[in-house]
């Protein structure tokens, strides 16, 4: 009896060279329609004017209702107005965004991650009604105020404080380094009491609330940042979050930010490796072009390598979030491989640009300087370095 012959196999797909892996191909048909909609949205409104709105130090606040329409304020957030993705669909909304630029994807993690997801976990059901679904729109813009002028990383330090005053707040102290805050309409603040650090809903408008922009950044030009100043502030007892005390509340809602960086910085590193492609391909040196060369090539493969790491990285601990068991180590383990890859492919992709890769014609080095911020906030390197040292060896080294 003789064997059936073997069938030919079939051609194998072109590869994407910015998603080596095909991670497109483990994500359901939800996750990648969700990808398409921001992909479309970003390529088409948000890269035309972003190198300007980075050269002239503007936040693109016009794009905001596009946003919202998207529904991708709060996307995470089951009822008040929002969308109810799965933790996936939200990383991916943040590759795509930071794709476009670190300025807006960070516009919305604080809409989201910062100031929604709080009120929604911690806030009274009055509160979420009264809050989410304007946010959700883009009616309301928020912004969270944790970092003080004297220390980012250690939060414990914290002088704003909130004091007792019949049923109502008295808020004193200042906050800096605010993403949003000069256009925010409402601020999550968190202040020591005496009963542990509580978080306050301060509204724009409460008297002695006051805010200043930041000016004269050289990263994340895109995107509005500021200081919050509170003197003697009285807040209401109802604007009180009252389902959490101590640093567990910040502490979580920074965890939620920092997921959706870990997404949010490949979009960068790929939006770079597209354009160093390009480029490379049409640059003609010693009578070839650029990509023809042994040295550029190997460049470009390291590049994808670190892509291609960290998208795995993101996509386990996107599925390790919606299973519930997502642990902050594992957060800081992505936080610090991702950011730190992904300003190594902006800054070699800029030099391999040559004397273009200064130009915000070209994307690298605006992502390079952006990337500069994002390595830093919501924990540094060192920060994310001492916590996966703890859960190793079991000892505080902070």
């Amino acid at each position: 009896m003789s064997a059936k012959p073997k069938a030919a196999p079939s051609a194998a797909p072109e590869l994407d060279p910015v998603d080596l892996y095909n991670v497109r191909a483990m994500l359901s048909d939800e996750e990648r329609l969700v990808q398409d909609s921001v992909a479309k949205f970003v390529d088409e409104q948000v890269i035309p004017i972003m190198g300007d709105c980075f050269e002239h130090e503007r936040f693109p606040r016009e794009l905001v209702t596009g946003v919202a329409e998207l529904g991708l304020l709060g996307s995470s957030i089951h009822g008040h107005g929002c969308a109810g993705l799965n933790g996936v669909s939200y990383g991916l909304i943040c590759q795509e965004l930071e794709r476009g630029d670190s300025g807006l994807r960070s516009f919305v993690s604080v809409q989201s991650s910062l100031c929604m997801y709080p009120i929604d976990a911690f806030g009274s059901e009055e509160q979420k009604q009264r809050w989410l679904p304007s946010m959700a729109k883009g009616e309301t813009i928020a912004c969270f105020g944790l970092t003080e002028p004297h220390g980012g990383s250690d939060p414990a330090n914290m002088k704003t404080h909130a004091k007792r005053q019949g049923k109502d707040w008295v808020l004193n102290g200042a906050k800096m380094w605010i993403t949003n805050a000069p256009i925010a309409d409402l601020a999550i603040v968190w202040a020591r009491t005496d009963d542990g650090i509580r978080g306050f809903l301060v509204e724009k408008g409460f008297k002695g609330f006051t805010t200043a922009t930041i000016k004269h950044k050289m990263s994340l030009r895109a995107s509005l940042t500021g200081s919050l100043f509170f003197d003697n502030v009285v807040v209401p007892e109802e604007n009180m979050l009252p389902n959490v005390v101590g640093l567990k509340g910040p502490l979580s809602c920074l965890t939620q930010a920092r997921y959706g960086i870990c997404w949010g910085v490949t979009g960068a590193a790929q939006a770079c490796l597209k354009d160093v492609i390009e480029y490379s391909k049409t640059r003609i040196l010693f009578n070839r072009p650029l990509a023809a060369t042994q040295a550029i090539q190997i460049r470009l493969a390291e590049m994808a390598r670190k892509i291609t790491t960290s998208q795995m990285l993101s996509l386990q601990l996107g599925r390790l979030k919606d299973q519930g068991i997502m642990q902050p180590t594992q957060v800081s383990v992505a936080k610090w491989h991702n950011a730190r890859a992904a300003i190594e492919v902006a800054r070699d992709a800029r030099d391999i640009l040559g004397g273009a890769g200064i130009s915000v014609e070209y994307s690298p080095i605006r992502h390079a300087l952006n990337l500069e911020s994002v390595i830093t906030y919501e924990g540094t390197e060192t920060v994310h370095q001492l916590t996966v040292g703890r859960a190793l060896t079991g000892i505080n080294a902070f």
